[in-house]
């Protein structure tokens, strides 16, 4: 069974005036489904065929078998950070909100550090809010890396490739960050982290 594009939970036009329906037409429609494309052009026909993307990414990695992790976990990620976002600008759960008190001493800090972590990120990459335990923290991957080669869980993920921004914001990833953390998915965000001790990761 081939990896399917998955489509955007929202409308492409729902992201504006901060992320443009031009950008998410580009990045999702081109770019994450080039990365599925080539997923399954290169698990055609081999025991990974029918297997779901986030083993693919898991075992890839396993195998050192970089050229299909690179395509498998972009593919990956990029699911993420589609649910990652939102239009609708809720916030953390009591529950989140307290573990982000513990780690970072506020809400406002957390997202200083998302900032500065992923505009410091040098090259192509990703800004993740993970969770170990009860224990949040910031970390950036390089290129196609991902949490699913670790012990960490995901509660959000941002973009930090120029592709996520360049039409909107030509090189300035600052101005990016700051404009998508005003649009992360906290639903989401507090789903994952209740159930962070058990969590499989999704397809």
């Amino acid at each position: 069974m081939a990896i399917i594009l998955p489509p955007l939970p929202f409308a492409e036009s729902a992201l504006e005036p901060e992320i443009s329906a031009e950008t998410l037409a580009v990045h999702h429609g081109k770019h994450h489904k080039a990365y599925v494309d080539k997923t399954n052009g290169l698990i055609e026909g081999t025991a990974l065929a029918d297997a779901a993307l986030n083993t693919i990414v898991i075992e890839a990695n396993r195998a050192g078998n970089t050229k299909l992790f690179n395509q498998a976990s972009q593919a990956w990620n990029h699911g993420f950070y589609w649910n990652s976002l939102s239009p609708q600008g809720d916030k953390p759960d009591d529950q989140l909100t307290k573990a982000i008190d513990a780690a970072f001493g506020s809400y406002d800090a957390l997202v200083k550090d998302l900032v500065v972590q992923g505009e410091g990120h040098f090259g192509s990459g990703w800004a993740w809010l993970l969770a170990d335990g009860d224990t949040l923290s910031v970390a950036t991957t390089h290129d196609a890396g991902s949490p699913l080669t670790g012990t960490a869980r995901p509660l959000l993920v941002i973009d930090v490739w120029e592709h996520a921004y360049y039409i909107d914001r030509k090189n300035d990833r600052k101005a990016y960050l700051t404009a998508a953390l005003g649009l992360l998915n906290w639903s989401f965000a507090n789903e994952n982290f209740a159930r962070v001790e058990a969590w499989n990761y999704p397809d």
